[in-house]
């Protein structure tokens, strides 16, 4: 098998294992309890968290740990939410291109009463400094725009965009669940006032993740019980996936630089040989871009069926996001980058990792034209743009 998704989800790295499994065997308190045993339990996630703060740059008091991205995504907006509407500010500014956990947030508060406004990515999926700029008003409670997006994976150009907030005094959230890991992310000197990420990202559990908030902006709970975390995330901790989540962060952010020209290469590989494929499409800025993920369209086919195909190879990879398997319809990213209807239905994710091998790009480039040409044959669609009925859009 050939796993090519892991912008999906990644396998557990032994060093993560390694860490959590006292904890889930032998050391199994309650962080919370006063005894020994609970104390055990609370200094790990106290290790845990300096750990985090470390590699973020941050401090252990503005960490806080989640069940991943996406409620780390809703905190943060509703947080900042929150205090706009106290503060007589209910205008938002984000992207089209966000993770649902953003989107459907920013739905929820404009049913609400708040003004949203998405900026436009372009073509190339990369946000323009200046626009944001012209979209700023005096009402604007909060800028939310992923670090590098989950299906074309375009790093957006963060240390600016959290200067201009930081002039005009608007926190700024980002989703760095695709970039924490495989990307350096520095919060003070990006001027970052709120982050996500998601452990199962870089080779931790699934079921934990991290939001940073900048200590002089106001954080409020989901979730409402116990004093955990400062008060601000009620629940019994999970103290094992606390601790994988910190040995995984920490040994990808160590090898990060020798793991990133190992993993550029096969992505750079991949893209050099599918854009042979004809009448297919590269998504996304090759300037800007996370190390391991290419998207691609093929015109006259449906994504679907060919991850079906690829499959049946043993090679695993997607359409766009895992969140939103089993939609019949285009994904939305591609969508905000202006790529045509038809062709967007035609869309493959592959996002390889440092657990990947040249080998394994070599099979893939090798098995996928054969798999395009199969189901092109198959398409009627195809045959009106053989024939001329229907002009090629790409």
């Amino acid at each position: 098998m050939i796993y090519a998704d892991n912008a999906a989800t990644t396998s557990v790295s032994k060093t993560a294992l390694d860490a959590m499994l006292p904890y889930l065997t032998t050391a199994y308190g309650n962080p919370s309890s006063s005894y020994s045993f609970g104390r055990q339990a609370n200094r790990a996630i106290a290790s845990a968290t300096e750990t985090v703060a470390k590699c973020l740059n941050a401090e252990p008091k503005e960490i806080y740990f989640t069940s991943g991205g996406s409620e780390a995504d809703n905190q943060a907006i509703l947080s900042a939410a929150r205090a706009g509407l106290r503060r007589g500010r209910k205008h938002i500014i984000s992207t089209p291109f966000e993770h649902h956990a953003v989107l459907h947030t920013l739905d929820k508060l404009k049913k609400e009463g708040f003004d949203i406004t998405l900026l436009d990515v372009h073509e190339d999926g990369v946000v323009r400094v200046e626009e944001l700029k012209e979209a700023l008003r005096e009402d604007t409670c909060l800028v939310t725009v992923m670090f590098a997006n989950n299906e074309v994976g375009t790093v957006q150009p963060i240390p600016e965009i959290g200067a201009l907030c930081r002039e005009r005094g608007i926190p700024f959230h980002t989703d760095a669940v695709q970039a924490a890991g495989h990307m350096p992310i520095d919060v003070k000197s990006m001027n970052i006032d709120m982050l996500s990420l998601s452990g199962h990202k870089f080779h931790s559990p699934k079921g934990t993740g991290v939001l940073y908030c900048a200590k002089n902006i106001p954080l409020y709970s989901l979730i409402e019980g116990g004093a955990q975390q400062r008060g601000k995330r009620a629940g019994t901790e999970n103290v094992a996936g606390i601790v994988a989540l910190a040995a995984a962060l920490e040994e990808s952010c160590d090898n990060m630089e020798k793991d990133r020209a190992k993993v550029c290469a096969m992505r750079d590989t991949l893209i050099r040989e599918l854009s042979k494929i004809p009448h297919s499409k590269i998504n996304g800025s090759p300037e800007h871009h996370v190390p391991g993920t290419v998207n691609i369209c093929f015109e006259g086919i449906e994504g679907s069926a060919l991850l079906l195909e690829l499959d049946k190879h043993g090679i695993c990879a997607s359409a766009g996001s895992a969140c939103t398997s089993g939609s019949a319809d285009p994904s939305h990213v591609l969508l905000s980058l202006h790529v045509p209807y038809e062709l967007a239905r035609g869309s493959l994710r592959l996002s390889v990792g440092e657990y990947n091998t040249p080998e394994e790009m070599e099979e893939i480039c090798r098995i996928l034209p054969e798999c395009v040409e199969k189901l092109r044959s198959l398409s009627p669609l195809w045959k009106e743009y053989e024939s001329g009925k229907r002009p090629h859009v790409c």
